[in-house]
């Protein structure tokens, strides 16, 4: 029996990177019947074994865990994109006070070492984006008890994730917000809402379905359940909770008036992303297709910006529903969006 179906809500929180997604988020999702998730992308495996932690002495409740997988990133075809870019964002990165931060093209994000972490600690639910992990990966997770959900933007990737033996998979549509869980980093996801995508994987598997993107009011859950979601997983809706780790410039620009238009974007990580339009999309839209050696770069320019206050060269994540997000605290967002 799926962890889905023993929750007392159907809501998974999004494992948001970047410090959005803190322990005492994921505990309140869990603690109001849904699954909160944390976001082990961009942290240290010590980092990571610590809000394990944190989120156990928490919560009772079930709860999560979810992974990047890698993507090897060709060097050789990008490197001089990625020179150009990094000279094209000299003058932001000084007008900033900073400079563009350092690159390395291997594996910064310390997948085995996570992989073996996951194992060791057992969350009820690790989860994957941008990719499906082997199946020996998936064998080692299993034996110690945790089920194994994995992110599909569009039906092959939906069949891949069954191939590798999850046990649910993620159906992320357009409308979601932040990185595009696609498993080929330089392709553009295909234009699918998830109701749409829903559909099509249902007729072709029975595991469990998980519908995401965009979904920020009780009607958007109502529908994708219908639709035979067994969950759905939301993050715009919960970007402003009391618990969230979202900064107050992060905040005020979801808020903003003169921010009106949502986009898909590489311009701060290299990785297609939805995201609120601001100045910095604008000017640096043509980002090469170089995840996570962008982020690398634009990183300490972002981070200089949110402590500046500047919302024009913040990233700016939101999915399609982001003016129903709500400054409440998130056990009552979920009670509120299960109905």
């Amino acid at each position: 029996m799926s962890v889905l179906s023993r929750l007392g809500r159907p809501i998974v929180g999004a494992p948001m990177a970047g410090g959005v997604s803190t322990p005492l988020l994921v505990a309140a999702v869990s603690d109001a019947g849904g699954l909160g998730m944390l976001a082990a992308g961009y942290q240290t495996p010590e980092g990571l074994a610590a809000d394990l932690v944190h989120v156990r002495d928490l919560t009772d409740r079930p709860f999560g865990v979810n992974l990047f997988v890698p993507v090897p990133v060709d060097r050789a075809a990008l490197q001089a994109q990625v020179d150009d870019f990094t000279a094209r964002i000299a003058g932001d990165a000084r007008a900033l006070g900073t400079a563009p931060g350092q690159v390395s093209w291997g594996d910064t994000d310390h997948w085995e070492a996570k992989v073996a972490l996951v194992e060791t600690l057992a969350p009820p639910v690790v989860s994957c984006t941008f990719g499906v992990p082997d199946a020996s990966t998936v064998d080692r997770w299993r034996k110690v008890g945790c089920e194994v959900h994995v992110t599909a933007t569009c039906v092959p990737e939906a069949d891949a994730a069954a191939a590798c033996g999850a046990d649910v998979i993620v159906l992320q549509g357009q409308e979601a917000g932040g990185h595009r869980g696609t498993h080929d980093p330089s392709a553009h996801p295909q234009p699918v809402d998830h109701l749409g995508l829903l559909e099509t994987v249902r007729s072709r598997t029975d595991l469990p379905l998980v519908a995401a993107g965009g979904i920020t009011t009780a009607g958007d859950v109502r529908r994708a359940v219908a639709a035979g979601a067994a969950a759905v997983q939301v993050g715009t809706a919960l970007l402003l909770s009391t618990e969230s780790g979202a900064s107050a410039t992060y905040r005020a620009a979801l808020r903003s008036p003169q921010h009106t238009e949502r986009v898909l974007t590489r311009a701060f990580s290299g990785r297609v992303a939805g995201a609120v339009a601001n100045r910095w999309i604008r000017e640096h839209a043509d980002a090469p297709a170089a995840f996570p050696v962008v982020d690398q770069l634009t990183k300490p320019l972002r981070r200089a910006a949110a402590e500046r206050g500047d919302v024009e060269a913040i990233h700016i994540w939101a999915g399609s529903g982001w003016r129903a997000a709500q400054e409440r605290p998130a056990g009552e967002i979920v009670r509120e969006l299960a109905g």
